[in-house]
Protein backbone atom coordinates (compact mmCIF):
# COMPACT_ATOMS: atom_id res chain seq x y z
CA UNK A 1 0.00 0.00 0.00
CA UNK A 2 1.25 3.44 -1.27
CA UNK A 3 1.76 6.12 2.23
CA UNK A 4 2.45 9.05 1.98
CA UNK A 5 4.74 10.76 3.90
CA UNK A 6 3.31 13.48 6.88
CA UNK A 7 6.29 14.23 9.03
CA UNK A 8 7.87 17.06 9.74
CA UNK A 9 9.43 19.57 6.59
CA UNK A 10 12.73 21.15 6.02
CA UNK A 11 12.43 23.69 2.92
CA UNK A 12 15.88 24.26 1.80
CA UNK A 13 15.70 27.62 -0.13
CA UNK A 14 13.47 30.26 -0.32
CA UNK A 15 14.00 34.01 -0.11
CA UNK A 16 13.07 36.79 1.68
CA UNK A 17 13.39 40.24 1.20
CA UNK A 18 12.29 43.69 1.90
CA UNK A 19 11.87 46.54 -1.11
CA UNK A 20 12.19 49.38 1.29
CA UNK A 21 15.60 48.44 1.83
CA UNK A 22 16.55 48.93 -2.01
CA UNK A 23 19.12 46.52 -1.81
CA UNK A 24 17.63 43.70 -4.55
CA UNK A 25 18.85 45.57 -8.30
CA UNK A 26 16.97 42.46 -9.97
CA UNK A 27 13.87 43.03 -8.15
CA UNK A 28 14.29 47.07 -8.56
CA UNK A 29 14.84 46.55 -12.67
CA UNK A 30 12.08 44.28 -12.94
CA UNK A 31 9.97 46.78 -11.46
CA UNK A 32 11.33 49.72 -13.69
CA UNK A 33 10.83 47.74 -16.20
CA UNK A 34 7.43 46.78 -15.73
CA UNK A 35 7.96 43.44 -14.21
CA UNK A 36 9.31 41.66 -17.19
CA UNK A 37 12.46 39.85 -16.59
CA UNK A 38 13.69 36.25 -17.20
CA UNK A 39 11.08 33.67 -17.34
CA UNK A 40 8.27 35.63 -17.17
CA UNK A 41 6.54 38.73 -15.23
CA UNK A 42 8.01 39.12 -12.02
CA UNK A 43 5.00 41.66 -10.83
CA UNK A 44 3.10 39.11 -8.38
CA UNK A 45 6.22 39.08 -6.14
CA UNK A 46 7.54 42.69 -6.61
CA UNK A 47 6.59 42.76 -3.01
CA UNK A 48 7.50 42.83 0.86
CA UNK A 49 8.20 39.09 1.74
CA UNK A 50 8.50 38.19 5.11
CA UNK A 51 8.54 35.80 7.75
CA UNK A 52 4.80 36.01 8.48
CA UNK A 53 4.20 35.67 4.35
CA UNK A 54 6.27 32.67 4.12
CA UNK A 55 4.66 30.87 6.76
CA UNK A 56 0.91 31.80 5.69
CA UNK A 57 2.47 30.42 2.22
CA UNK A 58 3.32 27.21 3.86
CA UNK A 59 1.07 26.88 6.99
CA UNK A 60 -0.17 23.78 5.51
CA UNK A 61 2.95 21.44 5.23
CA UNK A 62 4.47 21.30 8.56
CA UNK A 63 7.62 22.94 7.75
CA UNK A 64 9.79 22.94 11.12
CA UNK A 65 12.77 24.54 9.73
CA UNK A 66 14.19 26.45 6.64
CA UNK A 67 17.14 27.50 4.86
CA UNK A 68 17.08 31.02 3.48
CA UNK A 69 18.95 31.39 0.36
CA UNK A 70 20.47 34.50 -0.63
CA UNK A 71 18.12 36.70 -2.88
CA UNK A 72 20.33 38.70 -4.93
CA UNK A 73 21.13 41.05 -2.54
CA UNK A 74 23.58 44.21 -3.90
CA UNK A 75 27.42 43.61 -3.76
CA UNK A 76 27.82 47.53 -3.24
CA UNK A 77 26.13 46.36 0.63
CA UNK A 78 28.39 43.12 1.51
CA UNK A 79 27.18 41.02 4.76
CA UNK A 80 24.16 43.27 5.03
CA UNK A 81 21.82 40.60 4.07
CA UNK A 82 23.15 38.55 6.97
CA UNK A 83 22.90 40.92 9.39
CA UNK A 84 19.55 41.91 8.30
CA UNK A 85 18.29 38.07 8.33
CA UNK A 86 19.55 37.82 12.38
CA UNK A 87 17.62 40.54 12.95
CA UNK A 88 13.93 39.28 12.43
CA UNK A 89 12.07 36.68 14.73
CA UNK A 90 12.99 33.32 13.64
CA UNK A 91 11.82 31.73 16.53
CA UNK A 92 9.56 29.65 13.89
CA UNK A 93 12.38 27.77 12.04
CA UNK A 94 11.95 29.87 9.23
CA UNK A 95 15.51 31.02 7.42
CA UNK A 96 17.21 29.03 10.78
CA UNK A 97 20.21 28.55 8.42
CA UNK A 98 21.62 31.01 5.69
CA UNK A 99 23.07 30.64 2.49
CA UNK A 100 25.16 33.64 1.95
CA UNK A 101 26.11 35.38 -1.10
CA UNK A 102 29.46 36.16 -1.72
CA UNK A 103 30.95 37.45 -5.21
CA UNK A 104 34.03 34.72 -5.46
CA UNK A 105 35.86 36.36 -7.72
CA UNK A 106 35.86 39.84 -5.82
CA UNK A 107 39.41 41.22 -4.16
CA UNK A 108 37.39 40.89 -0.99
CA UNK A 109 36.23 37.56 -1.26
CA UNK A 110 38.75 36.51 1.16
CA UNK A 111 37.43 38.51 3.75
CA UNK A 112 33.56 38.39 3.02
CA UNK A 113 33.83 34.27 3.09
CA UNK A 114 35.56 34.54 6.82
CA UNK A 115 32.87 37.08 8.03
CA UNK A 116 30.00 35.06 6.55
CA UNK A 117 32.09 31.82 8.60
CA UNK A 118 31.61 33.40 11.81
CA UNK A 119 28.10 33.58 11.56
CA UNK A 120 27.15 30.18 13.14
CA UNK A 121 23.84 30.09 11.07
CA UNK A 122 25.54 30.64 7.32
CA UNK A 123 26.21 26.91 6.93
CA UNK A 124 26.97 28.05 2.82
CA UNK A 125 27.40 30.56 0.40
CA UNK A 126 26.56 31.13 -3.23
CA UNK A 127 27.11 33.01 -6.01
CA UNK A 128 25.51 32.26 -9.22
CA UNK A 129 26.90 31.08 -11.94
CA UNK A 130 23.90 30.87 -14.54
CA UNK A 131 24.82 32.54 -17.66
CA UNK A 132 22.97 32.63 -20.93
CA UNK A 133 23.26 34.37 -24.28
CA UNK A 134 20.43 36.57 -23.92
CA UNK A 135 21.14 38.87 -21.35
CA UNK A 136 17.24 38.84 -19.72
CA UNK A 137 17.78 35.11 -19.15
CA UNK A 138 21.33 35.84 -17.69
CA UNK A 139 21.82 35.43 -14.06
CA UNK A 140 26.04 35.71 -14.40
CA UNK A 141 27.59 38.76 -15.46
CA UNK A 142 30.02 36.43 -17.93
CA UNK A 143 30.49 33.23 -19.09
CA UNK A 144 33.24 30.18 -17.88
CA UNK A 145 32.91 31.59 -14.36
CA UNK A 146 33.76 28.59 -13.08
CA UNK A 147 37.41 28.19 -15.05
CA UNK A 148 37.76 31.18 -13.54
CA UNK A 149 41.29 30.94 -11.47
CA UNK A 150 40.26 33.77 -9.25
CA UNK A 151 36.66 32.70 -8.91
CA UNK A 152 38.10 29.00 -7.85
CA UNK A 153 40.44 30.56 -5.35
CA UNK A 154 37.86 32.02 -3.61
CA UNK A 155 35.59 28.70 -3.82
CA UNK A 156 38.72 26.95 -2.27
CA UNK A 157 38.33 29.15 1.50
CA UNK A 158 34.50 27.06 1.67
CA UNK A 159 36.69 24.05 3.25
CA UNK A 160 38.22 25.68 5.49
CA UNK A 161 35.16 26.46 6.99
CA UNK A 162 33.11 23.65 6.49
CA UNK A 163 30.83 25.48 4.05
CA UNK A 164 28.94 24.10 1.52
CA UNK A 165 28.26 25.83 -2.34
CA UNK A 166 24.66 26.25 -4.15
CA UNK A 167 25.45 25.75 -7.07
CA UNK A 168 23.18 27.51 -9.89
CA UNK A 169 23.59 27.02 -13.56
CA UNK A 170 21.87 26.15 -16.98
CA UNK A 171 22.68 22.75 -17.98
CA UNK A 172 25.00 23.71 -21.24
CA UNK A 173 27.44 24.57 -18.32
CA UNK A 174 27.41 21.39 -16.51
CA UNK A 175 29.96 19.98 -18.08
CA UNK A 176 31.67 22.99 -16.15
CA UNK A 177 30.36 21.90 -13.46
CA UNK A 178 31.47 18.61 -14.01
CA UNK A 179 35.21 19.57 -14.19
CA UNK A 180 34.55 21.96 -10.96
CA UNK A 181 33.34 19.56 -8.63
CA UNK A 182 35.94 16.90 -9.46
CA UNK A 183 38.65 19.52 -8.57
CA UNK A 184 37.08 19.98 -5.15
CA UNK A 185 36.03 17.12 -3.64
CA UNK A 186 36.80 18.39 -0.32
CA UNK A 187 33.94 20.85 -0.86
CA UNK A 188 30.00 20.05 -0.71
CA UNK A 189 28.29 21.35 -3.67
CA UNK A 190 24.21 21.67 -3.97
CA UNK A 191 22.71 21.80 -7.20
CA UNK A 192 19.92 24.20 -7.17
CA UNK A 193 16.25 23.59 -8.87
CA UNK A 194 16.81 20.62 -10.33
CA UNK A 195 19.75 21.69 -12.37
CA UNK A 196 17.24 24.10 -14.09
CA UNK A 197 15.96 22.46 -17.35
CA UNK A 198 15.17 25.65 -19.06
CA UNK A 199 15.29 24.68 -22.51
CA UNK A 200 12.15 22.28 -23.05
CA UNK A 201 12.72 21.03 -26.23
CA UNK A 202 14.15 17.75 -27.31
CA UNK A 203 17.43 18.84 -27.73
CA UNK A 204 17.88 20.58 -24.58
CA UNK A 205 15.85 17.68 -22.32
CA UNK A 206 18.53 15.62 -23.89
CA UNK A 207 21.41 18.09 -22.88
CA UNK A 208 19.85 18.28 -19.12
CA UNK A 209 19.31 14.81 -18.64
CA UNK A 210 22.88 13.66 -19.64
CA UNK A 211 24.27 16.54 -17.14
CA UNK A 212 22.56 15.53 -14.57
CA UNK A 213 23.26 12.11 -14.83
CA UNK A 214 26.94 13.45 -15.01
CA UNK A 215 26.80 15.15 -11.88
CA UNK A 216 24.80 12.68 -10.03
CA UNK A 217 27.83 10.30 -10.04
CA UNK A 218 29.76 12.95 -8.32
CA UNK A 219 30.06 11.86 -4.47
CA UNK A 220 30.32 15.70 -3.15
CA UNK A 221 27.04 16.81 -5.01
CA UNK A 222 23.40 16.92 -3.97
CA UNK A 223 20.75 18.16 -5.35
CA UNK A 224 17.52 20.37 -4.82
CA UNK A 225 14.06 19.34 -6.51
CA UNK A 226 12.69 22.95 -6.65
CA UNK A 227 11.06 25.72 -9.31
CA UNK A 228 10.68 23.17 -11.56
CA UNK A 229 7.63 25.38 -12.60
CA UNK A 230 9.75 27.85 -13.67
CA UNK A 231 10.72 25.93 -16.66
CA UNK A 232 7.74 24.52 -17.55
CA UNK A 233 5.09 27.66 -16.91
CA UNK A 234 2.32 25.29 -18.09
CA UNK A 235 2.86 22.77 -15.74
CA UNK A 236 0.87 19.59 -14.89
CA UNK A 237 1.66 17.17 -12.08
CA UNK A 238 1.85 14.64 -15.08
CA UNK A 239 4.59 16.92 -16.79
CA UNK A 240 6.58 17.62 -13.81
CA UNK A 241 7.06 13.45 -13.01
CA UNK A 242 9.46 12.57 -15.49
CA UNK A 243 11.93 15.36 -14.30
CA UNK A 244 11.54 14.35 -10.40
CA UNK A 245 11.92 11.00 -11.50
CA UNK A 246 14.96 11.47 -13.26
CA UNK A 247 16.79 13.59 -10.52
CA UNK A 248 16.05 10.83 -8.38
CA UNK A 249 17.53 8.04 -10.36
CA UNK A 250 20.42 10.25 -10.95
CA UNK A 251 20.88 11.21 -6.71
CA UNK A 252 19.01 9.10 -5.12
CA UNK A 253 16.87 10.16 -2.20
CA UNK A 254 19.97 10.23 0.32
CA UNK A 255 21.49 13.16 -2.06
CA UNK A 256 18.13 14.97 -2.94
CA UNK A 257 15.70 17.63 -1.38
CA UNK A 258 12.44 19.09 -1.65
CA UNK A 259 12.16 22.77 -1.91
CA UNK A 260 9.68 25.30 -2.38
CA UNK A 261 11.98 28.51 -4.18
CA UNK A 262 9.38 30.73 -2.53
CA UNK A 263 8.11 33.16 -2.89
CA UNK A 264 9.44 33.34 -6.68
CA UNK A 265 7.85 29.58 -7.48
CA UNK A 266 4.89 31.52 -6.27
CA UNK A 267 4.60 32.89 -9.69
CA UNK A 268 3.31 29.86 -11.30
CA UNK A 269 2.23 27.64 -8.13
CA UNK A 270 1.25 28.32 -5.14
CA UNK A 271 3.43 25.95 -2.20
CA UNK A 272 0.47 23.50 -1.92
CA UNK A 273 0.11 22.91 -5.43
CA UNK A 274 4.05 22.75 -5.58
CA UNK A 275 4.19 19.97 -2.27
CA UNK A 276 1.18 18.12 -3.71
CA UNK A 277 3.40 17.05 -6.37
CA UNK A 278 6.10 16.26 -4.51
CA UNK A 279 4.24 14.14 -2.03
CA UNK A 280 2.27 12.58 -5.16
CA UNK A 281 5.90 11.85 -6.98
CA UNK A 282 7.44 10.24 -3.70
CA UNK A 283 4.96 8.15 -2.66
CA UNK A 284 6.03 5.02 -4.40
CA UNK A 285 9.07 5.61 -2.20
CA UNK A 286 9.32 4.03 1.03
CA UNK A 287 9.04 6.00 4.33
CA UNK A 288 12.49 6.36 4.81
CA UNK A 289 13.34 7.65 1.18
CA UNK A 290 10.57 9.83 1.61
CA UNK A 291 11.34 11.36 5.48
CA UNK A 292 14.95 11.83 3.11
CA UNK A 293 13.52 13.90 0.64
CA UNK A 294 11.29 16.07 2.78
CA UNK A 295 13.69 16.08 5.97
CA UNK A 296 17.23 14.16 6.43
CA UNK A 297 18.91 15.41 3.26
CA UNK A 298 18.50 18.70 4.17
CA UNK A 299 19.13 17.98 7.81
CA UNK A 300 22.94 17.12 7.42
CA UNK A 301 23.35 18.87 4.66
CA UNK A 302 22.72 22.28 5.83
CA UNK A 303 23.57 21.16 10.04
CA UNK A 304 20.30 22.43 10.85
CA UNK A 305 20.95 19.52 14.07
CA UNK A 306 16.89 18.40 14.33
CA UNK A 307 15.98 15.54 16.04
CA UNK A 308 13.28 13.23 13.80
CA UNK A 309 10.47 12.87 16.47
CA UNK A 310 9.91 9.23 14.43
CA UNK A 311 13.95 8.74 14.65
CA UNK A 312 14.00 9.52 18.23
CA UNK A 313 11.21 7.14 18.92
CA UNK A 314 13.56 4.37 17.22
CA UNK A 315 10.97 3.45 14.39
CA UNK A 316 11.45 2.32 11.57
CA UNK A 317 9.55 2.46 8.30
CA UNK A 318 11.58 0.60 5.55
Amino acid sequence: MTVRYGGPVIDPHHHLWDLSLKRHPWLETARATGGEMVFGSLAPILRDYGVADYSADAANQNVVATVHVEAGWSDAHPLEESRWLAGLDRSSGVAKRIIARVPLDSPDAVRLIEAEAANPDVAGIRDIVSWHPEPAKSFAPRARRMADPRWRAGLARLARFGLVFDLMLYPWQMDEALDLVRAFPQIRFVLNHGGSPADRSAEGMTLWRGGLAALGREPNVRLKISDLVAYDNDWTPESLRPVIEHCLACFGPARTMFASDFPVAGLHASFDEVYAVFRAAAAPLSLDEQRALFFTTANDTYRLGIVDPVVAKGENHA
